[in-house]
């Protein structure tokens, strides 16, 4: 830029100087008609080429350093060239309008989704994700947690209704018949134990025992200490055990009635449970107070910190951004964008709140212009016209030279024609 510049420069000067040189060298010849033609061409195009050299030199500073009125026209009115600078660019080329009405061009959600979808693609942004991700999951203090978590839970499991909780339960034990496969596990297991040697021993202790504490008068007394004397633990034990096996046995029969007795009594226990109301509020207090002296923080805090340390390995796993993060983004992107009026609503607001920007921020421009300008000294100031424009102020000197020329010769053919 310099050198073109300079380029124009002297090619100005050039032409200056070729008008001064003509004008001197035709001085000679102005009898003959071509000396007269090319003295007056010089001589108006030196005229020419002087005043357009006073005229731009007069716009940046003093001609020849001397303060004659009327020159170094921008230095003397920079404020005003910087206010009608601003005037333009605030009210004619950069209106709120005009910014406004461009900005409604454009879809900025398209270009909002259109970005995110290609810099998904970048590793420094997959990086970033991942990195952002991993510092915000390491910052969590799961330990805070624990304590509300577990008053959320004794919370809970306080205002759980007991009765309708055990009216559930045993409304599903009679639906599947598990009061039978109950029963038949005591059976089974009572039978196994009787059938001991050892359940034996003990069935004729407490069978003799109980014989020989039996208190009755008179007749009834004398029969039992005799039956008593008569009878040792051992046959008893006998006794006892082949009575209760085969009751076991016969309670296993399903047609046998007093196991229909039974499991009927039982049945109708669990289906009217609810309805006891002293055993409901007794297991209700037994089940509060059991909730209220738990504690739970230790192994809710051991169960968040290992929840933590698989959210950071999940996390740090290469594909986490491929599998995880970008489906979830474009899944996003293409339910907003399937749904007109959904991105209608978006670019409105977003058309509404750059209106806002645009309507608090637009004196800025003019501001901002100012303060960039106010930063550069006048000569700075000058020097980035010149370098800017002065190609062109050059050209009107050397066209002002040309246009002289050819004007004074044909002024000269029409001196020669009148006179």
């Amino acid at each position: 830029m310099e050198k073109r510049d300079k380029r124009s420069r002297h090619l100005a000067a050039i032409s200056l100087a070729i008008m001064g040189a003509g004008f001197l060298a035709t001085m000679p010849f102005q009898d003959s008609l071509i000396g007269k033609l090319l003295m007056g061409g010089f001589e108006a195009g030196l005229v020419g080429g002087l005043a357009d050299w006073f005229a731009v030199t007069a716009l940046f500073r003093h001609p020849m350093g001397i303060p004659i009125p009327h020159t170094a026209l921008l230095p003397k009115n920079r404020d005003k060239v910087t206010r009608a600078l601003i005037n333009m660019l605030e009210n004619d080329w950069l209106t709120k309008e005009s910014i406004m009405d461009k900005f409604k061009q454009i879809h900025i959600l398209d270009k909002i989704f259109e970005t995110v979808e290609k810099e998904l693609r970048s590793e420094s942004v997959k990086q970033s994700i991942q990195s952002f991700s991993l510092d915000v999951v390491k910052k969590i203090d799961v330990e805070r947690f624990a304590p509300t978590i577990e008053q959320e839970i004794k919370g809970f499991l306080l205002s759980a209704d007991t009765s309708d909780l055990l009216q559930k339960a045993s409304s599903h034990v009679l639906s599947k018949e598990y009061e039978a496969a109950a029963f038949n596990y005591v059976l089974i297991e009572t039978e196994k134990w009787a059938s001991q040697d050892e359940a034996k021993m003990v069935l004729g202790k407490l069978g003799k025992q109980a014989i020989d504490t039996t208190e009755a008068d008179g007749l009834l007394k004398f029969a039992i200490q005799s039956f008593s004397n008569m009878i040792t633990e051992e046959k008893v034990g006998n006794i006892l055990q082949s009575f209760i096996l085969k009751r076991m046995k016969n309670l296993q029969q399903e047609d046998n009635r007093y196991r229909h007795m039974i499991l009927e009594k039982i049945r109708k226990e669990l289906g009217n449970i609810n309805e006891r109301e002293a055993l409901m509020s007794e297991i209700q207090n037994w089940k509060n107070k059991m909730v209220e002296d738990m504690d739970l923080t230790g192994q809710i805090r051991g169960v968040l910190a290992k929840s933590k340390d698989r959210v950071i390995a999940f996390i740090e796993a290469d594909s986490f951004v491929d599998d995880t993060v970008t489906p979830v983004v474009k899944r996003f992107i293409h339910e907003i964008k399937e749904d007109e009026s959904k991105v209608a609503a978006i670019e409105s607001w977003l058309h509404a709140k750059i209106a806002g920007l645009i309507e608090r921020n637009h004196s800025k421009i003019g501001k901002l212009v100012r303060e960039n300008l106010d930063k550069l000294d006048t000569e700075t100031l000058i020097d980035m016209m010149e370098n800017n424009i002065g190609k062109d102020l050059q050209w009107i000197r050397v066209n002002g030279a040309v246009c002289g020329f050819l004007i004074g010769i044909g002024l000269t053919i029409f001196k020669l024609v009148v006179l």
